[in-house]
């Protein structure tokens, strides 16, 4: 098993990151040299629980958008780092620090850790730079901790809660036991989704909290929400943490007996590696499917040639999406501007309409809540599918301003109240 890595590890493969990971792109002697320089850096989960749906396939998304910006922008050098930052907070901070102070990094994305997106809020403020967080849910992000310096792309636990939790209950899951990572966005998704059950006339019968992201055996915690007699278990985890429950749900013969999972977060390389087998009618909500249309498709296929054959998790599209409305504002605003104040580019990212081919137009929020539809997916059978990651039939599209949280409710303080 690999040695976790400290500080200073994690630092040390920022740095390595930037030559490792750059695929062609100008060194930086050179760039500031001749051209413009705009360095991202990822911080993402390389090798824990979420480093499928984030990860290596993460940093690859923020690469094409840099490679495609550049191609029609010859004048500007966009060049993408990445840490891996286990999944703790202490260190992300002390990552993007780094990263800030002495590697000049402009843009911060990613962070799939929802503390740790709390931790880098607050730094990018502090050091007036840009955050775009498409791999953390918490609903925080555009409520009490919202700030002038980020975006809250994708998703959020508001979303997921409303979508799949909602759906559920008026489907007869009138009876919830939830089973919850112990942290921000277990914490998070939990409460926002047991919301919606209650308000649709549903029951919590009991949850119960995991420690992150050490756990593996979830035995007593699914025995605990067998015992409850709850018709739905709703998992509040990522990653393989939730592909572990509903393994050993199996195991138990929880579904056998009637009882429902609700895999409140769950996506498309997760879902891959569990397979259609185990994961068959499971209902789920993403904001992004590979195989939607003609512009998803030929992305997906782009992504899987550097991927090995994997598809992209709509946090990985996310990524693609949001570095590409970055660098559209930086340009219109001017490079200089937009270097020079991370408030000044999230003003722009603000004003400017988003459209792409991965989420289509969209807008974003004065409380920094990126819009787009949200989808509603079943997972299918393996006699339903037909190719190579074929894996969702569509339920229902729910339209953004019923899937997001209404600014009418929002707890932004930069807002008026």
């Amino acid at each position: 098993m690999q040695r976790p890595i400290g500080r200073r590890g994690a630092i040390g493969l920022a740095v390595a990151a930037g030559a490792s990971l750059g695929g062609g792109l100008a060194s930086p002697r050179i760039a500031r040299a001749e051209t413009t320089l705009i360095r991202i850096g990822v911080l993402t989960d390389l090798n824990g629980p979420n480093a499928a749906a984030n990860g290596n396939g993460s940093v690859t998304g923020a690469k094409l958008a840099a490679e495609d910006f550049m191609a029609a922008n010859p004048g500007v050098t966009v060049e993408v780092i990445a840490a891996d930052y286990q999944s703790k907070p202490d260190v992300a901070l002390t990552v993007g620090r780094d990263w800030i102070d002495r590697q000049g990094v402009d843009v911060i994305s990613n962070v799939n850790n929802s503390a740790a997106a709390l931790a880098i809020v607050n730094l990018v403020r502090e050091k007036d730079k840009v955050a775009l967080l498409t791999g953390p849910a918490s609903s925080d992000l555009t409520g009490k901790a919202c700030s002038p310096n980020h975006v809250h792309w994708v998703y959020d636990t508001y979303a997921l809660g409303k979508c799949t939790g909602g759906a559920m209950v008026a489907a007869g899951g009138t009876s919830w036991f939830f089973i919850a990572a112990d942290y921000t966005f277990g914490h998070l998704l939990r409460d926002d989704t047991a919301r919606f059950v209650t308000g649709e006339g549903g029951q919590v019968l009991g949850t119960v909290y995991t420690p992150f992201p050490e756990t593996t055996d979830f035995s007593a915690f699914l025995l605990q929400a067998q015992a409850s007699g709850a018709k739905v278990v709703g998992l509040a985890n990522s990653g393989t943490n939730t592909t572990d429950c509903i393994k050993q749900a199996a195991e138990f013969g929880l579904t056998r007996n009637g009882t429902q999972l609700a895999a409140l977060l769950m996506m498309i390389p997760d879902l891959h590696g569990l397979g259609l087998q185990a994961a068959q009618g499971l209902v789920l909500s993403e904001s992004f499917y590979w195989d939607m249309n003609d512009g998803t498709r030929a992305y997906a296929k782009r992504f899987a040639e550097r991927m090995g054959g994997y598809m992209p998790s709509m946090i990985q599209a996310g990524d693609y999406s949001a570095v590409t409305h970055y660098l559209k504002c930086a340009k219109a605003m001017g490079y200089a501007a937009a270097k020079a104040s991370g408030k000044a580019a999230v003003q722009t990212m603000k004003a400017t309409p988003t459209d792409d081919p991965l989420f289509g137009k969209g807008t974003i929020r004065a409380d920094g809540r990126k819009l787009h539809p949200m989808y509603l997916f079943q997972v299918k059978s393996p006699a339903e599918s037909k190719y190579p990651w074929d894996y969702y039939k569509l339920l229902r599209t729910v339209p953004p301003e019923q899937a997001f949280r209404p600014l009418s409710e929002h707890a932004c303080p930069m807002l008026p109240a």
